[in-house]
């Protein structure tokens, strides 16, 4: 038996090589051991038949099916190997055989509609399976068989359709069909797939009010961006099965992807609609984010009453910690008011919290000590954090903003010395976040004892925390002038023009992400400066012809960018392509 496996090994090896008589040798010997072993008897007659050895497949195919009535999807392989001979009526003769075999005994199916399926054969295919559905086999395997063959022949409705049929039958399914709808279903709702799929699903409601129908609807429309029509779709749901998990979800794509209008109703409906004071309290908070997110400064006075009335509603416990942690972020933060926050936050510390809670507080009074610029009094909390909750995620955090604080406080090396562990860390964004400030400090420490450069930039990245960004510019502008043609010069450009867009300063922003590629088009940089500038063009300038310029730097000459799929993909819808 051990020998056997080793020959089988060795075969598969000569074939992979392209040595098929040494492969033909080799399974001749294994079949002739065990006839009935299918694998072997299909590798054989692939060996035979790259050798252009019809003869001798057809001969060792209908040797093996003259053995049981149990191998006759052998039939299939035959018909083929007559169809490489150009034989093709005697081919179709076989397949018609077979196939009528398979309305005799339904459970053929399977291994026949494989068969078929591994000789692109993908009509024949559909036909077996179907004659099994029909026949009452309603498998899981047929379903998603019968369905991915229509995808490969184009017949998309009867796709969607198979597919349906498939999360009606077990909804667990229903991420299964999606990722397949994604290979049709595209952003623009005049796409052809598009149309097939959402007409199918109105068809189907007015015969039958599914739930399913309303959620795959709202999906449709949540693909095409369309969050007002998706947010129709969820609250239908929401009145029938008294859950609202499909609103929040969709509020918190809307705020992903900037509908901010959008999100802001939402979450106006869950606070009237949610069974729950946890689930209403949620949903004030997510409005008053959005709130403090348009930096509207006439409004910050209401902001602040709401939060103190959603205090007095709610109360000051362990349930509201993060009503009381955002409350004192936009004291500090948004209305300058760091000791009233401060204060704030240690009486929040004399309730009975967990250490984890206890760890949230101290991060935020942490944070508003950076602030303040008190570094060293914000490191005690943060390595108080560490030190509680070892290798948590928020003890990762802490470790990342106590290298952050050293940073702005010029304290490169202990930085360094911190981001080196943390650029291994099991949380992703940590860890991407740790590479970044460690190559930007070694980067710019080796030819600069002094680190004046460096230390100016930090300067400028601790103005953007403190939300000071017109002396963070000023700061930008002194580095690029006292400089230049520096190693700190990409960086500088890149964060300046990051800036520029916030404040809608796009053309200062383009002019930006140009020099860094004058300048800097083989640096580390250089694929961030393309895959903005093509954003910005995109979407800003109004620019198409230039941005697919951008992206198409991106797609041959950074193959390796974390930006090279949504490069590919925005290019693809610049172009016109479906995108898969």
């Amino acid at each position: 038996m051990k020998l056997s496996a080793q020959e089988d090994l060795l075969a598969r090896n000569y074939m992979q090589q392209g040595a098929y008589e040494k492969a033909a040798i080799l399974y001749e010997g294994l079949v002739e051991k065990t006839p009935g072993n299918t694998s072997l008897v299909n590798s054989l007659v692939e060996a035979y038949q790259q050798l252009e050895q019809y003869d001798k497949a057809q001969e060792v195919l209908l040797k093996t099916l003259a053995l049981s009535k149990s191998l006759a999807f052998l039939k299939v392989d035959l018909g083929y190997n007559y169809q490489l001979q150009s034989r093709d009526t005697e081919a179709q003769k076989l397949y018609t055989e077979i196939l009528d075999q398979v309305r005799e005994n339904p459970p053929l199916a399977n291994m026949v509609g494989r068969s078929f399926k591994n000789y692109s054969l993908l009509d024949q295919a559909a036909t077996a399976y179907t004659i099994a559905k029909e026949a009452g086999l309603n498998s899981i395997y047929l379903n998603v068989e019968l369905a991915r063959i229509y995808g490969e022949q184009g017949k998309i409705e009867q796709m969607f359709d198979a597919y349906i049929n498939l999360i009606l039958e077990n909804d667990r399914y229903q991420s299964l069909a999606q990722r397949s709808f994604n290979d049709f279903i595209t952003e623009d709702a005049e796409n052809e797939a598009n149309q097939i799929f959402r007409k199918l699903l109105l068809k189907r409601l007015q015969e039958d009010p599914n739930l399913l129908y309303n959620r795959l609807l709202s999906w449709l429309f949540i693909q095409q961006q369309e969050y007002n029509k998706a947010f129709i779709q969820e609250k239908a749901i929401a009145r029938r099965n008294n859950n609202l998990n499909g609103v929040f979800t969709l509020a918190a794509v809307a705020v992903e992807n900037e509908a901010y209008d959008l999100a802001r109703s939402i979450y106006e409906y869950l606070v009237a609609q949610a069974p729950s004071d946890e689930m209403r309290l949620f949903a004030h908070q997510e409005l008053l984010d959005l709130r403090i997110l348009k930096n509207d400064t006439e409004d910050f006075k209401a902001i602040q009453t709401e939060f103190e009335s959603l205090l007095n509603q709610f109360g000051k416990t362990t349930e509201t910690l993060e009503l009381q942690t955002k409350y004192a972020h936009f004291l500090a933060f948004n209305q300058d008011k760091k000791e009233e926050a401060s204060a704030f936050l240690k009486e929040t510390l004399d309730l009975k919290l967990n250490r984890f809670q206890e760890a949230r507080v101290k991060m935020e009074l942490a944070d508003i000590l950076v602030l303040e610029e008190r570094f060293n009094a914000a490191l005690i909390y943060y390595s108080q954090i560490q030190k509680n909750l070892k290798d948590n995620v928020l003890a990762q955090e802490a470790r990342f903003k106590v290298a952050k604080t050293s940073y702005y406080k010029g304290d490169f090396e202990w930085a360094k010395t911190q981001l080196k562990v943390l650029k291994s860390s099991a949380e992703q964004l940590i860890a991407n976040d740790a590479q970044d400030l460690y190559l930007l400090i070694t980067d710019n420490t080796v030819d600069d004892s002094t680190q004046t450069a460096l230390k100016t930039f930090a300067r400028a990245d601790l103005l953007l925390f403190q939300n000071k960004q017109d002396e963070a510019l000023e700061v930008y502008n002194t580095l690029l002038a006292e400089h230049k043609d520096k190693a700190i010069e990409d960086e500088t450009l890149l964060e300046q023009a990051k800036l520029f867009e916030i404040k809608g300063l796009y053309d200062l922003a383009a002019q930006n992400y140009r020099l860094i590629l004058e300048k800097h088009g083989d640096d580390i940089l250089a694929d961030d400066a393309h895959y903005r500038l093509g954003n910005l063009y995109a979407d800003q300038l109004q620019q198409p012809e230039k941005a697919k310029e951008q992206y198409e730097s991106i797609i041959f000459n950074f193959a390796d960018s974390i930006f090279y799929v949504d490069a590919q993909q925005k290019y693809r819808k610049l172009r016109g392509d479906a995108i898969n």
